[in-house]
């Protein structure tokens, strides 16, 4: 072998040596960055308890624009006067999902107190809303089925973007399909049609649309969840608006009782927990009657009614100045002298004998009928 061969091998030796070299180094730098990068995963994650699903749902909501249209995505959404203003023991309602009785149950009558002003109403699974205004990690929305001369949109007030979604899918099955509409304090939604999978508890006068009904139960539409199912037993179903039919004083009655001991919340509108006027305005709602939000609005609507002719289902309001001030209270009267009506958080929803009542007596400002 020639001198100038010999070197012609020892050099592609050596550029092969080298060319391993620089594989072996990629390789080591991949596995590092894949490494460092199942780090960063596994730092989001215990960092946070929401999972990877709802992250990609946030995701989603902080591209939802102001003056769009969406839909509440969690049981029961809490409306906050200010953005970020709920204290840690709020979390369970203001996370998805939430975690109404966790809530409920962990506050002392001091701290459901505070609540007063600093929520303003509260919103059910697939309600749609508006959004007015963005900031940080909340929307500013309004909430289409609560009249209010505030906003000709409706009650607005503020939530956790996480609690909003849009869905095209499930927006065309509300417009085209049946309704069914939770009539019991609350009820459990399923993933299955045996209904032994819970997925979350739902409310009263929660309305989704029906994609199947079947004897005993009937499977509807979510916002951001799909299909789930519901027992038959927990809801009424209307094929359409002109399907449902005027309640009488005893529906509205009936309807009413069911909550009697329910504990009151400040702004809540859902069998979880109602103030005055978010009881009266449920039950009505449930039934196919819009009234306004506030007692303040409910006392200048429907048709006043003398004390002397009251009827199941009529609206008794409260006044301060024995009566002559701003309207401060709302409850259904029930017939005989007596009144159901959430009253504070030192008291369950309750019947007493209105008119007997040195308080309540004196403070009545009059009554007003929605139904015929």
């Amino acid at each position: 072998m020639t001198h100038r061969s010999k070197l012609r091998k020892r050099v592609y030796f050596i550029l092969l040596l080298l060319i391993v070299m620089m594989l072996l180094v990629a390789c080591a730098e991949n596995n590092k960055t894949f490494h460092d990068h199942k780090q960063i995963i596994s730092k989001v994650q215990l960092k946070s308890d929401i999972p990877l699903k709802d992250a990609i749902v946030v995701k989603e909501n902080n591209m939802l624009s102001i003056d769009s249209e969406a839909f509440i995505n969690v049981s029961v959404a809490s409306l906050w006067t200010e953005p970020d203003s709920n204290r840690p023991i709020d979390v369970p309602s203001t996370t998805n999902p939430v975690d109404m009785r966790k809530w409920s149950n962990s506050m002392s009558i001091k701290e459901k107190d505070w609540l007063i002003g600093e929520l303003q109403t509260q919103a059910l699974l697939g309600d749609v809303v508006t959004i007015l205004e963005k900031r940080g990690d909340w929307a500013r929305i309004a909430v289409h089925d609560q009249p209010t001369p505030k906003n000709e949109l409706g009650y607005d007030a503020w939530l956790p973007l996480a609690q909003l979604i849009y869905h095209s899918g499930f927006e065309k099955l509300v417009n085209n399909n049946s309704k069914a509409v939770v009539n019991t304090p609350t009820a459990f939604l399923y993933n299955d049609r045996n209904m032994e999978d819970a997925y979350i508890e739902i409310s009263y006068n929660t309305q989704l649309p029906v994609i199947e009904q079947l004897q005993n139960a009937v499977r509807v539409g979510t916002p951001g969840d799909g299909d789930k199912w519901l027992a038959i037993d927990n809801v009424k179903i209307y094929s359409t608006e002109e399907d449902i039919v005027m309640p009488s004083g005893n529906d509205l009655v009936q309807a009413g009782e069911q909550f009697l001991g329910l504990p009151y919340l400040w702004a809540g509108t859902s069998g979880f927990g109602f103030d005055c006027s978010g009881f009266t305005y449920s039950l009505y709602n449930n039934h196919g009657i819009i009234i306004p939000r506030d007692s303040s609005v409910q006392a200048t609507h429907g048709t006043a009614v003398q004390k002397d002719e009251l009827q199941k289902g009529d609206l008794l309001f409260f006044a301060n100045e024995n009566g002559k001030g701003f309207i401060h209270h709302v409850g259904m009267y029930i017939g005989n002298g007596k009144m159901i009506h959430a009253p504070n958080n030192t008291k369950p929803i309750e019947i007493i004998n209105v008119f007997e009542s040195s308080y309540w007596s004196s403070e009545y400002a009059g009554a007003r009928r929605y139904i015929d």
